[in-house]
């Protein structure tokens, strides 16, 4: 091994954790969404993203930049993270609109296992049975997390396809692919060096300002009542919809995207588990099930990452 090789693990390593916490963060998504009361979707994503500009903003200048300086970026880079950020959230909560929440959810979640596949097309990356089976194996459990909480007449637990429903089921799959795509592209700009991570806070600049639009066409403003809402919508902003955009680029762009996509499916089951900690959603045997694949899968699909360790 030589020494570039050998300082160079210890950064990709380093790089993979700080991508890490980004799922930490959005696994509080719900559990906080759900504690800032009835803000609509749009304006929720519109009042956050804002917060997220100010705050990546404040980060650059505080280490000596000029934030508006990441507003000159390539119209690649701009379509990017603007499809990306913004793309992203309409197509969820369009989806969202069109089919039950439990279908709507599940076929969004299946992003993570398309970053592992996405990931074989980049320059320098191997996709290995390990990356996949994890992958699988974090699918399996979010399945079962999610159906856990399905209703309807799914007395069993099954999903319903209804041809009513297939605009949101294609919304969701959209929603999906386009997160997907780009983590994975945002990964490919940083091996050639364009649009750095501070230029994300442009990104939720514009991204802040499309959602004001789609509230304002179909949404009816409304804020917190009290004290821990606003707390909660605060929150927000400088978390799952905020700074874990920034470390999330991060990680995608230096550490090892395949495990970050597998270890992504933690997100739905610690942001279910906090919930039931909460008291806001009810506990049953099926999260252990689901934890044992989620974790198991995360850790099988970061086998490269516990050798280098």
């Amino acid at each position: 091994m030589t020494a570039a090789a050998a300082t160079a693990r210890p950064s990709v390593s380093r790089a993979t954790a700080i991508g890490a916490t980004a799922i930490l963060m959005w696994s509080t998504l719900a559990p906080l969404a759900t504690l800032a009361g009835r803000v609509p979707p749009f304006q929720l994503v519109a009042t956050s993203f804002l917060l997220a500009f100010l705050v990546g903003s404040g980060w650059t200048a505080a280490r000596g930049g000029n934030p508006f300086s990441y507003f000159r970026q390539s119209l690649p880079a701009w379509a990017l993270g603007v499809g990306g950020l913004f793309g992203f959230h309409f197509l969820y909560f369009m989806a969202l609109r069109a089919a039950p929440p439990v279908e709507a959810n599940l076929i969004n979640y299946l992003w993570p296992l398309f970053i592992v596949l996405f990931s074989a097309l980049l320059p320098g990356e191997r996709l290995r049975s390990w990356h996949v089976a994890g992958a699988v194996g974090g699918l399996a459990g979010t399945v079962l997390l999610i159906l856990r909480g399905g209703s309807g007449d799914s007395a069993q637990g099954w999903l319903t396809i209804e041809a009513a429903h297939l605009p949101g089921y294609a919304a969701a799959l959209g929603s999906a692919v386009t997160w997907a795509g780009y983590s994975v592209l945002r990964r490919r700009l940083g091996q050639i060096g364009d649009a750095p991570t501070d230029a994300v806070s442009a990104f939720c600049l514009v991204t802040a300002i499309l959602s004001l639009l789609c509230h304002l066409g179909l949404e009816e403003t409304v804020w917190p009542t009290d004290a821990l809402g606003w707390a909660a919508l605060l929150l927000l902003g400088l978390g799952p919809v905020g700074a874990a955009f920034f470390v999330w680029d991060h990680g995608v762009r230096h550490g090892d995207i395949r495990a970050l996509g597998a270890l992504s499916y933690l997100a739905p089951l610690l942001s279910t588990l906090l919930l039931v900690a909460c008291g806001l959603a009810p506990n049953n045997g099926v999260i252990w099930v689901a934890c044992a694949l989620i974790a198991g899968g995360s850790l099988l699909a970061s086998k490269d990452l516990l050798k280098r360790g």
